[in-house]
């Protein structure tokens, strides 16, 4: 039989085995490793793309930029005179490198940068190094991560760059490094760096922390103190002597300075028995710390920190840099401002606030532990066409610095300087009411005005007119004719148009008719509102411009080191809150405090003036607001913390009239030009209708006269409150048949409904009762234009009767009443009683 050879041979072969369970793991860790290989390599290549386009897109170095230490920014009166250089928030002195200890390189060296001789602007080993720290960190679930910038990053970031942290930044400035590595020396950078380095407080750069701690310069500092101002670069703060804690217990800094002797002598830059010595100096108390004081007041502070201010938001909104690029452009930038400010009327301004005799404040003059006076001031002065404020003082004596300014950032209830802001002149816009529109100035009813309860506001004096028009009403600063008015036009207009204004109103205010009738604002100490002499001076500026309410300019232009405009001012911002015709009528309003009531101090010369003062409650806060033809201007009395002041508004007024009068020096007399559309026509006081034959037969006087109207508002029909009526000239009381003729007189009355016997009208309301006593009612009256008398059963008087004025007892009752009316005090605010609104005035 034969043999199959190749099948023989193929029988023998061994069979392959299966893949091993190690074999498979190794397979499955090789395709790892090579999927992370490849992530990590397709994350390199993005990164690296992304670097590049961020470097790509980075502006060439500019190494001017870099060391311009010395370019303050300054600023400019109206007139390009210099005012002074501004210091902000950071205080340099720039020292040139000969003048810098060696010592104090090589500490800021050591703990900063150890091999900064060596790199090129970026520590390749040091980033290695902080990465691994920080990812073990990470992983322990530890705080505090390592930084990585070299010193010459560190410059950049504190000169051209910004504090952001972000990848962005940081490959910027690594980028940015290696380039001014090749263009300045070692020296050089470490040079500028010591000048920029934020050292605590206002201390920027080295000479500024040697004053700032030891009150020496830098050339003077001993090795402990150059080691002691490289530590604390880290955190100046927590390593400050002056920190409170470490008042009580310097163990902070302390060891932080041995740290920094620790690093020099590691590196060589000192001996061991120096570093023995310098150590034992340090845990024996030899630091010693004085601080050279530095005045860090400007010249015109009150103007310069809110132009400055003003300066910073619109470089922001057109540039859209950070608040840090801005901060950074006002120190090193070298701009130059240009301000509105009057130097002279700044001056008579401040002037005028610091003497006490011109408040007319009865309070007595005390200061705090500073020399500053309690008794405060503030005042703003503008031209209400173009919006440059010519002068704005925001306290009286010599501030600490950057104190408050309450003419600018504080906020306070104006009181009844808002009553033509929100309420008359919102009422006369949206013609709702009119000039001659009557008010019955009486306490009120139960009523729920105020969110649904019963509001009633008491006047100041505690006097009551009956009925006025709206223009006295204005004029007198009638509390309750304010809130009737208010009430009528509603709350939202009356925000609306004080928010166009400029005023500030918090949640609570917006829901309350007292801060929007009276001007007491809530004013929550966390939330704060209310207005300013800033606010005021611009909202009153807006009568005097056809309605337009223009903006407050504290400059006008900025221009950069290299002489480029950067920012222009000069146009105006402007809003149309009233109409030409209501603005022009509120401003023939305003004229009535000034010529007539509790403003009369005002008036200067022949030069046409309006305005109106306000009262808070208890007279804690005194204004007085109004316009010239020219400007507009506002000022405040009163303490920081609310006190009672004794006196009244009307000592605002004269302190107005006193600067105003300083401000127009030089300036024609002319009054504001009348627009078109606005009618004059005479009307009754007491009715605001057209006037009948016998309004101007009141016993009280003629109550004739001629009001402004918008075109179209004016009346159409004639008045039917004053009426005539016979009446026993005794008794007052309506002649009955019975009344003999010889005790009978015809006379005028008024007729209003609800009357109430504590107003002074009250005498002229038509008599409800016949003589002798009955109880049957006036029937068959009539008061038309045709015949304004009342018809009762006995003889009936007509209007071409000339009413009896013989002198009876009635008549001396009735001029009696007028006299009072006639002889006001001059405050017009009081305290209501629990329930009732604040008074204001």
């Amino acid at each position: 039989m034969a043999v199959d050879n190749k099948a023989k041979r193929t029988s023998s072969i061994p069979q392959k085995k299966k893949p091993t369970k190690q074999k498979k793991v190794r397979k499955i860790f090789k395709g790892i490793t090579f999927g992370l290989l490849f992530c990590f390599l397709a994350i390199f290549v993005i990164g690296a793309g992304y670097a590049f386009a961020i470097i790509k897109t980075t502006p060439p170095l500019n190494v001017d930029a870099v060391l311009s230490l010395n370019q303050p920014s300054s600023l400019y009166d109206s007139n390009k005179e210099f005012m002074d250089n501004l210091h902000t928030d950071e205080e340099r002195y720039v020292i040139d490198s000969k003048k810098i200890p060696t010592n104090l390189k090589n500490a800021f060296v050591s703990i900063e940068d150890e091999r900064f001789y060596s790199h090129k602007g970026v520590d390749i080993q040091r980033i290695l190094g902080a990465a691994f720290l920080d990812a073990k960190k990470i992983a322990t679930g530890q705080k505090g991560l390592h930084g990585a910038s070299t010193l010459t990053q560190q410059l950049l970031k504190n000169t051209i760059l910004t504090n952001d942290f972000s990848m962005e930044r940081k490959i910027k400035e690594a980028y940015l490094a290696i380039n001014l590595e090749d263009r300045l020396t070692k020296d050089q950078i470490l040079t500028a760096y010591l000048n920029t380095i934020p050292l605590g407080g206002h201390a920027y750069g080295v000479e500024a922390a040697s004053l700032l701690y030891f009150s020496k310069s830098t050339s003077d500092l001993s090795l402990i103190e150059c080691a002691y101002l490289a530590g604390i670069t880290q955190a100046p703060t927590t390593y400050s002597a002056y920190n409170k804690d470490n008042l009580k217990d310097p163990t902070p800094y302390i060891n932080r300075t041995i740290t920094v002797l620790s690093q020099m002598h590691k590196l060589q830059y000192i001996d061991d028995v120096t570093y023995d010595k310098a150590v034992s100096d340090v845990k024996n108390g030899a630091l010693v710390f004085k601080s050279s004081k530095k005045d860090y007041r400007l010249n015109y502070e009150w103007f310069v920190y809110p132009a400055v201010s003003a300066v910073k938001e619109d470089l922001k909104e057109k540039y859209k840099y950070t608040d840090e690029e801005v901060s950074q452009l006002i120190v090193n930038g070298g701009l130059k401002i240009y301000t509105t400010m009057n130097r002279s009327l700044q001056d008579f301004t401040q002037t005028t606030l610091d003497n006490y005799s011109n408040l007319g404040i009865g309070n007595k003059e005390t200061y705090d532990k500073d020399g500053v006076p309690l008794l405060q001031a503030s005042a703003t002065i503008m031209d209400y066409r173009t919006g440059n404020v010519l002068a704005m003082v925001g306290g009286r004596g010599k501030q600490q610095p950057q104190s408050t300014n309450r003419a600018y950032n504080d906020l306070r209830p104006i009181g009844s300087s808002t009553k033509p802001l929100t309420v008359y002149g919102p009422g006369i816009d949206q013609k709702i009411i009119t000039a001659a529109t009557p008010i019955d100035d009486a306490p009120l009813l139960e009523n729920k005005l105020d969110n649904g309860n019963s509001y009633n506001p008491s006047n100041s004096p505690n006097e009551y007119l009956g009925l006025i028009s709206s223009r006295d009403a204005l004029t007198h600063s009638k509390n309750v004719g304010a809130v009737i008015t208010e009430s009528k036009i509603g709350l939202k207009t009356g925000i609306s148009y004080g928010e166009k204004l400029g005023l500030k109103y918090n949640a609570a205010s917006k829901s309350s008719i007292a801060s929007l009738a009276l001007g007491q604002f809530n004013n929550d100490p966390n939330d704060r509102d209310g207005g300013n002499s800033y606010i005021l001076a611009g909202a009153f500026g807006a009568f005097g411009n056809n309605g337009i309410y223009t903006k407050p300019v504290l400059y006008t232009r900025v221009v950069d080191s290299t002489g480029k405009t950067i920012l222009d001012n000069t146009k105006t911002k402007q809003t149309q809150v009233f109409s030409p015709q209501a603005a022009y009528i509120l401003y023939d309003m305003l004229k009535g405090p000034v010529n007539e009531y509790n403003a009369t101090g005002a008036k200067w010369g022949d030069m046409p003036v309006a305005g109106k003062t306000g009262t808070t409650t208890n007279s804690t806060d005194l204004w007085f607001a109004g316009l010239s033809p020219y400007l507009s201007a506002s000022v405040w009395v009163g303490y920081d913390k609310p006190e009672k002041l004794i006196g009244s508004s009307s000592g605002c007024a004269s302190i107005w009239g006193i600067l105003m009068a300083k401000a127009h020096e030089g300036l024609a007399i002319k009054d504001i030009e009348e627009p078109s559309g606005i009618a004059k026509v005479s009307v009754c006081k007491d009715s605001g209708l057209l006037p009948s034959s016998i309004c101007s037969q009141d016993p009280r006087g003629n109550r004739v006269s001629e009001e402004l109207f918008i075109e179209g508002t004016e009346p159409t029909t004639t008045c039917t409150t004053h009426v005539v009526a016979n009446v026993n000239r005794f008794t007052n009381k309506l002649a009955s048949p019975m009344t003999p003729s010889l005790l009978s007189k015809s006379a005028v009355f008024i007729i209003k409904d609800k009357p109430n016997p504590i107003t002074a009208d009250y005498s002229m309301i038509l008599p409800s009762t016949y003589d002798p006593a009955t109880e049957s009612p006036v029937t068959n009256a009539t008061n038309d234009a045709s015949s304004p008398t009342v018809n009762l059963s006995p003889p009936i008087v007509t209007n071409s009767n000339t009413p009896n004025t013989s002198n009876n007892a009635n008549d001396n009752k009735n001029k009696s009443n007028n006299s009072t009316h006639n002889q006001l005090g001059p405050g017009d605010t009081n305290p209501g009683s629990p329930g009732q609104t604040p008074n204001t005035n």
